[in-house]
């Protein structure tokens, strides 16, 4: 036999071994060749996987929320992706986390704000993105400032973890 038709009948045997080998995995799953390793294609892991990414977003959301209440300036900028955009109830807009914490920059140091709120309303899509509608008051008590806001948070999941990455809030009761 020459070398050209040897070579073929190796190739060949290693092809029909790969069939064979796919054609057990198959029927020792019933069918299905869902990657472990992939969550979201095996039946049973990829509900154990949103349920993961739902308790990785609660605390992440919860983490944002209290470091801006706790004046904890280093998690909350953390929390926020580089991208972030700040729509501030007045009308002030704030593009990227610099500029966003440069702005919040009053709140952290003089550390007498008392941030409160109430969630209205939450969506999370998988591991993808979430939003958050929260009643939420902000008041100074020292200056008699008092304001009421809809503020609504918008995440998105970087493949590690979850980052604020909009925020705006509307005026419900203005100081």
């Amino acid at each position: 036999m020459d070398k050209n038709k040897e070579r073929d009948m190796e190739y060949r045997k290693g092809h029909l071994a790969m069939a064979v080998a796919v054609g057990v995995l198959l029927a020792l799953t019933g069918g299905s060749a869902a990657s472990a390793s992939d969550p979201g294609d095996a039946t049973g892991t990829a509900q154990g996987w949103a349920e993961g990414c739902a308790e990785q977003f609660e605390l992440a959301q919860r983490t944002d929320m209290e470091s801006f209440r706790d004046y904890d300036r280093e998690t909350f900028r953390e929390g926020h992706d580089p991208r972030a955009v700040t729509v501030f109830a007045s009308g002030a807009v704030r593009y990227g986390i610099d500029a966003i914490m440069a702005a919040l920059e009053p709140h952290f140091a003089n550390r007498e704000a008392i941030w409160a709120w109430t969630e209205l309303y939450r969506v999370v899509d998988g591991c993808k993105s979430a939003f958050i509608l929260y009643d939420a008051t902000y008041d100074i008590p020292s200056i008699g400032y008092h304001q009421r806001t809809l503020t609504g948070v918008t995440y998105t999941h970087d493949g590690n973890r979850w980052l604020a990455i909009a925020d705006q809030g509307t005026y419900l009761e203005a100081p």
